[in-house]
């Protein structure tokens, strides 16, 4: 992987997720922020953060520095080594309605709102 699916433009990513969604607005003489303005499918009568819809990639992995960083050791009939977070993102290509993928990792694909 390589571009904007490498490890480190995934992490700066997050970083200016989390810096836009810490964003505040002075409307009408009163702060608004992203919760005020967010779709929250599941949630929408009182959104946290973590509610609000935003798709991007990160959220195959709930936009959470610790899941993008894992690894594991996985053994698979003949086949054996490391699994990390290359083998969740194709696997969550593939199967995005997925709560547990099929690798050591067991990430769920599905989103930190709790959506596809």
């Amino acid at each position: 992987f390589s571009g904007v699916l490498a490890q480190d433009v995934l992490l700066a990513l997050l970083e200016l997720q989390d810096r836009l969604a810490a964003t505040t607005a002075r409307v009408a003489g009163r702060n608004v922020t992203l919760q005020d303005v967010c779709y929250a499918p599941l949630n929408p009568a009182a959104p946290g953060a973590g509610d609000c819809a935003v798709s991007s990639v990160t959220q195959y992995f709930q936009n959470n520095r610790s899941r993008l960083a894992l690894s594991a050791w996985q053994q698979d009939g003949k086949h054996q080594g490391t699994v990390d977070w290359h083998d969740h993102l194709i696997y969550c290509v593939n199967s995005p309605l997925s709560f547990k993928d099929i690798t050591a990792l067991e990430l769920s694909c599905m989103a930190e709102y709790g959506g596809p």
